[in-house]
């Protein structure tokens, strides 16, 4: 299934895209998608709706994020072979992990604004995976099972705040609108293989990201298999997984975005995203 939240923000509606790739209303089904809403037991019963029977949404309007919120909001570090040397950083041993903010959570077509002060906000493609069963000391084996499905993350990322203020990187990941998620959240069925996922960024029309997600250092069931080991995670958690070579801190010389610029965001399957900056008011 691709599900979906359609309508103004803060009064999103969920729905799924039918075979025709038209939205059709779930709102009599689901309130919306959050926490235990995404878990395994609630999108298998969704799956047991025949699309057809529900309303067909003719002008859905504003797509927002996939998730209407999320537990917790992870991220992994430098998780691209190419993307690590880039930076001029050793390949990690094990992941790294860090949090982005819930409050930076934001629909994919929403414009992204530029955090006042900031000088070097920078953009990241990544494969987003969504938390479907609680997992705690699960097995790299097992990981796979416990998650719900897949979405576009654009971790957006002010390189001065994260990297050039000390503290964790945390403060640099977390302003509004740094989370755009979505179009749709793609579940697990629908992606045999996270592993062979083409992903890529453009900006104002030239491709500056382009790989797939072969080149990850920690694949997918090792990450959610590592994370169980130090906490639980939970159903509606979000972990966006890494971002490949490209970024604009990597460039000679170093690009940032400006108000205007545009993002076009896609990984392969799970549809496209594109945003547009602003300054911040």
């Amino acid at each position: 299934m691709k599900l979906l939240r359609f309508g103004p923000a803060g009064q999103e509606k969920p729905g799924m895209l039918d075979s025709d790739g038209q939205v059709r209303d779930l709102s009599a089904h689901v309130a919306d998608f959050a926490g235990a809403t995404v878990s395994l037991e609630a999108l298998e019963a969704l799956r047991a709706i025949d699309p057809a029977s529900l309303p067909l949404v003719a002008e859905p309007g504003r797509i927002g994020s996939c998730l209407a919120s999320v537990p917790n909001f992870f991220c992994i570090g430098l998780n691209y072979a190419k993307h690590a040397a880039e930076t001029g950083s050793q390949p990690p041993k094990e992941p790294i992990l860090f949090s982005k903010a819930s409050s930076a959570l934001s629909g994919p077509y929403d414009p992204v604004v530029i955090p006042r002060n900031s000088v070097k906000t920078d953009w990241e493609v990544e494969l987003g995976v969504v938390i479907g069963k609680a997992a705690s000391y699960v097995s790299e084996a097992d990981a796979l099972s416990h998650v719900a499905g897949y979405c576009v993350i654009n971790d957006m990322s002010e390189r001065e705040f994260q990297i050039e203020k000390g503290g964790q990187w945390v403060k640099g990941k977390s302003a509004p609108t740094f989370g755009p998620t979505g179009p749709w959240l793609v579940t697990a069925d629908e992606v045999p293989d996270p592993q062979a996922l083409k992903l890529s960024l453009d900006l104002n029309g030239e491709t500056v990201q382009d790989s797939d997600t072969s080149d990850m250092i920690f694949g997918v069931a090792e990450i959610i298999s590592y994370m169980s080991q130090f906490m639980m995670l939970q159903p509606g958690d979000i972990i966006a997984t890494g971002t490949p070579s490209g970024v604009g801190m990597g460039m000679k010389p170093q690009r940032f975005l400006k108000p205007g610029d545009v993002m076009e965001v896609r990984v392969e399957g799970l549809g496209e995203q594109r945003q547009e900056t602003v300054a911040a008011g």
